[in-house]
C-alpha cells in the first residue's frame, strides 16, 4: 500500500508539476490480477482499485499499516464497478455487480472478495474507504436506483446527471459520501464555477475517456490555482481548502467521494467567478 502525506496550501503553491503530481494524482490504479491501495492522510481515505481476472481477489493488507486485525474492522468502504460483470461478496453474502452498479459495505465486515464473470472483459472495481465509528448495513444500488440531479446546459459546455449513491438520503453510512457525475455529448466542463467546502475533502476518479483524451483538473485555493493533467482511469486527492473544477476534451465520467465533519452535499463556499486566480 502506497502512503501519501497531506500537503499544506501553503506548499502546494511552490510546487512544480512533478510535485503536484506526485501529492495530489493517483496514476495506474487499476492492474489486472491485482489489488492496488493508497493511503492518504486527507481525512485518512484509502483509494483502490481491484481488476479480478480469473482468480478471486481479496480485500486484504497486513495489519500494522491499518493497526487493525482487518481491513473494515474500524472502517466502511464504497465500491464501483466501472468495467465488466462481476461480484462482490460480503461475509458469505455475494452481491452481482454490473457496470456503474455501487455497494457499500459497513464496519465489522470481515472477508471482502471480488471476482469477474468474464476475465476476457473483467470488473473494474474502484474502491473508497474511510473510517467509521459506527456499523451501517450493506447496501447495494444500480445506477437506475441513485438520486439523479440534473444540471448545467449546452449553452455552457456543462449538461451533466450527478447520480448520489452514498449520502443522507440514500445509502447510509457513517462519514462516506459518494456519487457518480456523467456529462453528456458536447460537454466538457464540470463544477465550475467552483466551490471549496472546509467541512470535508474529497477525491475524484475520471473515467470513460478516450485513450487519447484528457481532463485538466483544477484545483488549488481560489486566488492561487494550479492543474492537473489526468487520463482515463485516474484520481486526485482534492483536500478541503482546494477549488476542484475540471474541463476535459471530450465528454467524459467521474466519481466523486467525500469523508469529513458533515454529509450534507449542499454545503459548499462558492467561489464567484470573478475571484479565481
Amino acid at each position: 500500500m502506497e502512503f501519501r502525506q497531506a500537503a499544506s496550501a501553503e506548499a502546494t503553491k511552490s510546487y512544480d508539476t512533478e510535485r503536484l503530481r506526485k501529492e495530489y494524482l493517483i496514476e495506474s490504479l487499476f492492474v489486472p490480477g491485482e489489488l492496488k491501495l493508497v493511503y492518504s492522510h486527507v481525512d485518512r481515505y484509502i483509494l483502490g482499485g481491484v481488476v479480478p481476472t480469473s482468480a478471486a481477489v481479496a480485500l486484504e493488507v497486513e495489519g500494522k499499516l491499518i493497526g487493525a486485525n482487518f481491513f473494515l474492522e474500524r472502517r466502511e468502504i464504497g465500491i464501483v464497478n466501472i468495467g465488466g460483470a462481476g461480484t462482490v461478496t460480503a461475509d458469505g453474502v455475494a452481491y452481482a455487480m454490473d457496470s456503474k452498479d455501487c455497494l457499500y459495505i459497513g464496519r465489522g465486515t470481515k472477508e471482502v472478495s471480488f471476482a469477474s464473470a468474464d476475465a476476457a472483459n473483467p470488473a473494474k472495481y474502484y474502491l473508497v474507504s474511510v473510517p467509521a465509528h459506527t456499523t451501517y448495513p450493506t447496501v447495494k444500488a444500480a445506477i437506475s436506483e441513485a438520486a439523479p440531479t440534473h444540471l448545467g446546459s449546452i449553452a455552457n459546455s456543462n449538461e451533466r446527471t450527478i447520480y448520489k449513491y452514498i449520502h443522507e438520503e440514500g445509502i447510509k453510512s457513517c462519514q462516506l459520501t459518494l456519487g457518480m457525475t456523467l456529462l453528456k455529448p458536447g460537454n466538457m466542463w464540470n463544477t465550475m464555477p467552483s466551490h471549496t467546502h472546509e467541512r470535508r475533502s474529497e477525491v475524484y476518479l475520471y473515467f470513460d475517456m478516450p485513450e487519447d483524451g484528457v481532463v485538466f483538473h483544477m484545483m488549488g485555493e481560489p486566488k492561487e490555482t494550479r492543474h492537473l493533467v489526468v487520463r482515463n482511469e485516474e484520481a486526485v486527492i482534492s483536500p478541503s481548502w482546494s477549488i476542484h473544477s475540471g474541463v476535459g476534451t471530450s465528454n467524459y465520467t467521474f466519481i466523486w467521494a467525500m469523508a469529513g465533519e458533515n454529509q450534507t452535499f449542499s454545503d459548499m463556499d462558492m467561489i464567484p467567478m470573478k475571484e479565481l486566480r
